[in-house]
């Protein structure tokens, strides 16, 4: 199964960082102008793998307005539920990015309100863990009415160590129209960023996903039951743990949906 998977997710026992990013650079640049569009649009949070995604799609739109003459964009939006307590790694991670535009939405107005509506429509509390689910999704329809206003693309974060444990919202982080992270582990995103000559802050931060009102902060590993260095051995290839892997292997399966299309009466790989 391993092998499968590691096959699915175009997973690397080793990459050459300055390769991979002159790639990625190369495959924005080509499919903004494929799709006709004038950029791209990304929400920043702070962490690991928006700054990687969000310097390398600047990168690719100075390349482009360098070579074409034309203007391509990228767009950064800052999304906080309220005050986030992280700001100041956002920040960071906006100075080391430098996108073309920088916009600020805050959610917490649209979430409470989706948040009321459920409770008098049920007249239950919607769970602290399908709230943080809304603050994804709001979020990601935020970037994309940006996006559709400006004429742009929507990136998401989406890489091998998130979708191996289907560790994002389906619909919400995990919905956009170009995933130029995909096939990287955490490990490697790491030695990408290092490259770039990021602030250390930035890589080396505790990954947190920070949609829970109640467990704000909750640094992914915690929450998986796992960590990221387990799941990117998993994914080069190395041995693990019996136990981790059958974990991993677990997660994988349960989360398959996820990594899907809607499925129709025509589909069969979820027999």
């Amino acid at each position: 199964m391993k092998s499968r998977i590691r096959e699915d997710l175009h997973s690397e026992s080793s990459i050459d960082a300055k390769e991979e990013i002159n790639r990625r650079v190369q495959f924005l640049k080509e499919y903004v102008q494929t799709a006709k569009a004038k950029g791209y649009v990304l929400g920043i949070s702070g962490g690991q793998d928006s700054t990687l995604a969000g310097k390398i799609a600047q990168l690719a739109m100075d390349e482009l307005t360098h070579e074409t003459g034309e203007t391509y964009q990228f767009i950064g939006i800052r999304l906080p539920y309220g005050v986030q307590h992280d700001e100041d790694d956002a920040a960071k991670a906006l100075e080391f990015i430098q996108p073309t535009v920088t916009k600020t939405v805050n959610i917490q107005g649209a979430v409470d309100a989706s948040d009321a509506a459920f409770r008098e429509a049920t007249g239950e509390e919607m769970s602290d863990f399908n709230k943080g689910n809304t603050k994804a999704r709001e979020r990601m329809k935020i970037q994309y009415d940006i996006a559709a206003h400006y004429g742009c693309l929507v990136i998401g974060t989406d890489h091998a160590a998130e979708a191996i444990t289907g560790f994002f919202t389906k619909h919400g982080d995990g919905a956009c129209d170009v995933a130029p992270l995909f096939g990287l582990n955490k490990r490697q995103g790491k030695e990408l960023l290092k490259i770039l000559e990021a602030p250390e802050r930035l890589y080396n931060k505790v990954p947190t996903a920070d949609l829970e009102d109640d467990k704000p902060g909750l640094p992914d590993e915690e929450a998986l039951g796992m960590t990221y260095d387990n799941l990117d051995d998993y994914l080069e290839g190395k041995q693990v743990e019996a136990s981790i892997a059958e974990k991993i292997e677990s997660r994988y399966r349960a989360t398959e949906h996820k990594r899907q299309l809607p499925v129709t009466v025509y589909d069969n790989w979820w027999k």
